[in-house]
């Protein structure tokens, strides 16, 4: 991830974390859980797992019943069949409740870059589609509110940054078809944006923690839902400065993270050289020039490399439950999990080298990113199953109990 400067908001009042509506720490015991790891847009090698584990039928309609299907984030970004497996697990969330069941996805990283803007791994072929029978006439008016952008500097007198600077070729060959349609469907208002928008990155269901990565045992919460509330706060704080931007004319709703945070880099910039020229003169500086409010934000959007949502070394992307020696005490995530009253993780986010589900540190870990999207990480599709005390490796050609 590109580094910025850091810092990590203050935590927020407690947000739920729900299967069904309910806070993670009063979620009942289902009896029987299947949890799915990376999908990165395999729509096929999904449909094939959630097959293999019954969950449904030849029409792709929810036929678990009872059970709970949770899946652990990035079903986001790289595959081309990304829109279809959300819309899939948005019609399974529905239908899953009305059997009596549940069926969550959680956010991982991917699903949160693209929450902020970060699209560097949305393909071409992902963009595509988003595109619709006007897609051609959007791109085009796009890229003339961008232009007038450049416009609108100059006409107020003030020097205009590269972040306006790019030509129509050039934002083109950037903005690919479907380009406009994807930013504005993941936009607070955005079909999946909303959805996105409303979902945990952690759940814990009967001492079982499902989420994408894990838990730095430097870094371990109170309790899970402050990273919930921590995550969503960030999110919420970046469309709002957008929403600022855009509405100031100093950005499109088409504007990446990147852009951005040009724009705030620039905006601070352009509010220091006022000042200076103003202090040379021995005056004091224009305040009408001057927005010390969004200046203010803009500071605090420019340290978001240390935010959760892109932090190397946070809850979201933390590989240590992968990478740290195993240890059958299960040190150093026993004591993590003893604090949040948890038995286990159960996370994705780093393909297991033998392409199967693999159990750590003396069953405190269950790791489940087998590498599904196959034309990038040569994996497949599986599925954990917990009833009971009982763990059971599932894959499109059979099944294995962990132990």
């Amino acid at each position: 991830m590109r580094r910025f400067h850091t810092l990590i908001f203050a935590l927020a009042a407690l947000l739920a974390a729900v299967v069904g509506a309910a806070p993670e720490a009063a979620i009942q015991r289902p009896s029987r859980i299947v949890a799915i790891g990376d999908i990165h847009g395999s729509f096929d090698g999904f449909v094939s797992i959630l097959k293999a584990t019954g969950l449904i039928d030849g029409s792709n309609r929810w036929s678990g019943g009872q059970t709970h299907l949770i899946q652990t984030g990035d079903y986001m970004d790289r595959g081309e069949g990304q829109r279809a497996v959300m819309d899939l697990l948005m019609s399974l969330e529905q239908q899953a409740d009305d059997a009596g069941g549940g069926a969550l996805a959680l956010l991982g990283n991917h699903e949160v870059m693209n929450l902020v803007r970060e699209t560097r791994d949305v393909t071409r072929e992902i963009f595509a589609t988003f595109a619709g029978p006007d897609s051609e006439k959007r791109r085009v008016q796009a890229w003339e509110n961008y232009a007038k952008l450049a416009a609108h500097k100059k006409d107020k007198g003030e020097p205009v940054p590269s972040v306006y600077a790019q030509t129509r070729q050039a934002w083109m060959t950037t903005h690919p078809p479907g380009f406009v349609e994807y930013m504005e469907a993941m936009g607070p208002r955005g079909k999946y944006g909303e959805w996105l928008r409303g979902k945990p990155m952690v759940v814990n269901v009967d001492g079982n923690i499902f989420m994408h990565a894990g838990i730095p045992p430097d870094k371990t919460p109170a309790t899970l839902d402050e990273l919930n509330a921590q995550l969503r706060m960030e999110i919420q704080r970046l469309d709002k400065f957008v929403a600022q931007l855009i509405d100031r004319k100093l950005a499109t709703a088409e504007f990446t993270l990147n852009e951005i945070l040009q724009v705030a880099s620039s905006e601070i910039g352009l509010a220091n050289a006022v000042i200076a020229a103003a202090k040379a003169e021995g005056k004091e500086a224009d305040r009408r020039r001057i927005n010390v409010p969004l200046l203010m934000e803009a500071q605090e959007v420019l340290k978001i490399d240390g935010w959760l949502a892109i932090d190397n070394d946070g809850a979201l992307w933390y590989r240590g439950l992968a990478t740290v020696k195993d240890d059958a005490s299960g040190e150093p995530f026993a004591s993590v999990l003893k604090k949040l009253g948890a038995r286990r993780f159960v996370t994705g986010h780093t393909p297991q080298p033998n392409r199967s589900i693999t159990v750590r540190f003396g069953g405190r870990a269950i790791l489940i990113d087998t590498g599904m999207l196959a034309s990038v990480y040569k994996g497949r599709p599986s599925a954990l199953e917990i009833a009971g005390d009982t763990l059971t490796a599932y894959y499109t050609d059979g099944k294995t109990e962990l132990r």
